[in-house]
């Protein structure tokens, strides 16, 4: 038995919850308490993958092999005078938003309504129309694919659009920087945000957002919805998993569903915007299948 499983139980055959509800299981999840935690599992195991909230993953319903790492006990938030917030992945970013807010800590208000932990948010530069999680960082910490930790300054990372430039890193935590603001006035920011999403998202359906990146066209990125929903897929159903038609990016799956009929319905709508509007989507939902 190595040092890692010693410090760091794994569990065999463990479930992996996803915002979906479907999917099958991993043949080991770990959950490290520290970051140091993390670097010796990364150093004593070749296949991983980390695992966030789940809200923008799908699982194969034959599971998935490797070491899966839940880093949900890096959870800790430090509010500094600068307005800096130390945050480690783990931390999901609804409740930082709101701990953000009573303190009068402004600048993450717009992220409303996204699931997801902080680590994944920064892993896929999570946003919207409010923007990109990428205006708010300082420094990211990360664990490297040969366990070294280093922190890396915003600058040097090279985030885009739905990616961060730290492929192939853990990311443990980050500085963000934020600004003072009147816990008031973030409140009722807050609201409109939300009220906004409920009136036009499936917030409170089984699905785990937006499933495709907006593509470029023409030199300018367009909504991949509207693509979606103008070569007829609204409603579109493959066993369990229908097209929403309240927001036609979003792919919802019935109760006792699986993760098959999802991933086929995803086929089809590339297919149909493909052949309906010559345009090849690229998929913001990550999907773990056995040896990928």
């Amino acid at each position: 038995m190595n040092a890692a499983t010693e410090t760091t139980p794994i569990e065999r055959n463990a479930e992996l919850p996803t915002w979906f509800g479907v999917g099958g299981r991993a043949d080991a999840l770990a959950r490290p308490a520290s970051v140091e935690a993390v670097a010796d599992l990364v150093r004593t195991h070749e296949h991983i993958r980390v695992l966030g909230d789940g809200a923008n993953l799908l699982v194969d319903d034959e599971g998935v092999d490797g070491l899966v790492l839940s880093l949900e006990h890096l959870n800790s938030a430090e509010f500094l005078e600068d307005s800096t917030v130390r945050v480690g992945a783990g931390v999901k970013l609804p409740a930082l938003i709101l701990e953000s807010i009573r303190r009068g800590f402004a600048g993450l208000e717009g992220f409303a309504g996204i699931p997801a932990t902080l680590g994944g948010a920064i892993a896929m530069n999570a946003g919207g129309a409010w923007g990109q999680i990428a205006d708010v960082i300082r420094a990211v910490r990360v664990v490297d694919h040969e366990g070294g930790i280093h922190t890396t300054a915003r600058d040097e990372i090279g985030f885009g659009y739905r990616r961060s430039g730290l492929v192939g890193s853990i990311i443990v935590s980050a500085d963000l920087a934020l600004k003072p603001g009147d816990p008031s006035a973030l409140r009722d920011r807050l609201k409109e945000v939300m009220a906004y999403k409920k009136n036009t998202q499936p917030m409170a359906d089984r699905s785990a957002g937006c499933v495709f990146k907006n593509p470029v066209v023409a030199g300018e990125r367009v909504s991949a919805g509207a693509l979606i929903d103008h070569s007829g897929c609204k409603g579109l159903r493959v066993g369990s998993a229908h097209v929403s038609e309240l927001h036609a990016n979003f792919i919802l799956i019935d109760p006792g569903g699986t993760a098959r009929d999802a991933i086929e319905l995803m086929d089809a709508v590339e297919q149909r915007v493909r052949d309906a509007q010559g345009i090849t989507l690229e998929r913001e939902v990550v999907i773990w299948r056995r040896g990928r």
